[in-house]
């Protein structure tokens, strides 16, 4: 049981971070702390697809020109490690749209917490 949960050690942390990003998502009404939970989302996810895509045993995939030509199954797939440096860019752009965001929304209502934020938005449409 304990070698099958070691051989597994980066998806459950990967789990474990994904959990307290998303309850950090959930249970806080700070705009700075909701944006800080979704990227630990992020980055769980991207610590599970490149644990995913790497194989023990197996080489990267760099060819040189004075290497044989590769065998079937000799290489790790590349693609995981792709996926995750595009993610990686995508959420920083999101992140960084974000914190803009909450930005002029405490220039205008002078307050992160998103519950008085739309409380005073309503009000103001009311106005």
């Amino acid at each position: 049981m304990l070698h099958a949960l070691m051989d597994h050690f980066e998806e459950i942390a990967a789990l474990i971070l994904f959990g307290i990003g998303f309850s950090n998502l959930l249970l806080n009404r700070n705009m700075i702390k909701k944006i800080i939970g979704f990227s630990m989302m992020d980055s769980a996810i991207y610590l599970f697809l490149a644990s995913y895509g790497y194989i023990r045993g197996r080489l990267a995939p760099v060819m040189e020109s004075d290497v044989p030509a590769p065998q079937v199954g000799q290489y790790v797939n590349p693609l995981p490690a792709g996926l995750v440096l595009t993610g990686i860019v995508v959420s920083v752009s999101v992140t960084a749209i974000m914190l803009a965001l909450t930005v002029r929304l405490y220039r205008r209502y002078h307050t992160l917490d998103i519950d008085e934020i739309a409380m005073l938005a309503k009000e103001a449409d009311d106005a």
